[in-house]
């Protein structure tokens, strides 16, 4: 590869990020000089760190950066990041500066890449796919979304033939990847900041979709108009690929799943909710298709653990539940609560929800009223503001939200006061659910709970 073969340092402008740190992790795994900067330390920072990668995160020129040789060394960045001292530096010192987007197309241009796309269920499925390459041995690099609790990491390298990717559609990252094997799961309108309308990006998902040389090839949800051939996939419904005969028994989800010429029955997992086994069923098409053996595929999805922060469950010796989930988007927040209100449906659910962007907020303020009135008592924080300023929205606030929901047991609060919120409410089941550092919450969370009194399972 010849990114790999002209650099042997790589200088991670924004290194905490999730696709950032995967990045970084796959260079420090070929045995490159890997160190960036960050503005926040984190879990995922430390966890980086002590893996040996070096981290800073104050924006100054040290020896370290002064060190660096522009003829061996990429520089590269996230979007998310507009004005920094050291980027500032390394382009006025003419270093070769990348989009993290590129340098990952670059990867896949030389690897069988699998990569997954769609507005939601892309980490889930992401995942899993790697989590069965991996069970089948098959020499793969993974570039994920999220923490894999199988991996304990949003990355894992067992070789280079396939690469494992999440295709982002933000800033049309996902166009720069070279997909010889694609899934579409959803194209909902979302980042609208970045497309305009549905229209817009629908358009973005076909151009990605476009990018597959092979029909046979693309797998995409059942009812998803892609504007190409492909096969599709689905639950409960006929489809080229899809399961069915889905039933629980003590926490587990059972289904068979259909081949175009084959049915295997009796595949078994514990990630709850529809929508993940549709997750599954594209996952076992693909590995189905590079010859895995539908033994291997069994195993593997048996002890397939799932993701950080994607319905993340404890139940507790008290008879309380708690669930932390990452949904930032209606469809999302229906998908976890949905399932919470089918698995258990006569508890009572506090939902803990930290909207992510004032754009999502604004664009899809209706429907995440509709969501969240789908719970029996609601903690609602304030928007994280991520890459965006409060001041370019003015009156779009957690408080403008709260009176669109229309529900009696609603409050507005800080992520500071939310701990001792929680402690003065009376639940069966706690979700905290968001995209921003309401994660901040899991750890005393976790503390806590088991100490409160015991309840009536």
């Amino acid at each position: 590869m010849s990114i790999l073969n002209k650099y042997q340092n790589f200088y991670f402008i924004g290194i905490g990020g999730i696709g950032m740190s995967a990045l970084a992790r796959y260079f420090y795994a070929n045995g490159k000089n890997v160190l960036g900067y960050d503005k926040t330390p984190t879990k995922l920072t430390a966890q980086i760190g002590f893996e040996g990668i070096d981290i800073t995160f104050e924006d100054v020129i040290d020896e370290k950066i002064v060190a660096l040789d522009k003829e061996s060394t990429l520089v590269i960045y996230t979007p998310a990041i507009k004005k920094l001292g050291i980027l500032d530096y390394f382009a006025s010192e003419s270093f070769e500066i990348l989009k993290r987007a590129k340098v990952l197309g670059l990867i896949t241009e030389n690897t069988d890449c699998i990569a997954v796309a769609g507005t939601h269920g892309k980490t889930t499925t992401s995942t899993l796919i790697a989590h069965l390459c991996k069970e089948a041995n098959l020499p793969s690099s993974a570039f994920l979304g999220g923490i894999s609790e199988n991996f304990k990491s949003n990355f894992d390298y067992n070789g280079n033939q396939f690469s494992v990717v999440e295709a982002d559609e933000y800033d049309r990252s996902f166009l720069n990847l070279s997909p010889d094997w694609a899934v579409v799961t959803s194209i909902d309108a979302d980042h609208l900041d970045i497309y305009g309308d549905r229209v817009q990006i629908e358009d973005g998902f076909r151009q990605f979709a476009a990018l597959v040389p092979n029909d046979n090839q693309l797998f995409v949800r059942k009812g998803i108009a892609i504007g190409r051939e492909h096969k599709t996939y689905a639950v409960n419904e006929e489809a080229d690929y899809y399961s069915d005969n889905l039933r629980m028994d003590h926490d587990k989800i059972y289904f068979d799943f259909h081949t175009p010429t084959q049915e295997i029955e009796d595949f078994v997992w514990e990630i709850p909710g529809i929508h993940n086994v549709e997750n599954a069923t594209v996952a076992l098409a693909i590995l189905s298709n590079l010859g895995v053996d539908f033994n291997t595929l069994k195993k593997a999805i048996a002890n397939f653990k799932g993701i950080k922060r994607r319905y993340t469950k404890h139940i507790f010796d008290n008879g309380k539940i708690y669930i932390d989930d990452y949904a930032h988007h209606p469809t999302e927040l229906n998908a976890v609560i949905g399932s919470i209100k089918t698995f258990y449906p006569t508890k009572r659910l506090l939902v803990v929800f930290q909207p992510h962007l004032f754009s999502r907020t604004k664009d899809f303020a209706e429907d995440f009223a509709r969501s969240l009135e789908n719970g029996d008592d609601l903690l609602l924080l304030d928007i994280y503001p991520a890459r965006e300023l409060q001041e370019n929205f003015e009156g779009i606030t957690s408080t403008w939200l709260a009176e669109k929901i229309e529900t009696e047991n609603k409050e507005v609060c800080t992520l500071q006061e939310t701990f001792e919120k929680i402690k003065e409410k009376d639940f069966d089941i706690l979700l905290t659910v968001g995209a921003g550092n309401i994660d901040t919450l899991y750890d005393p969370i976790m503390e806590w709970m088991p100490n409160i009194e015991k309840v009536e399972l």
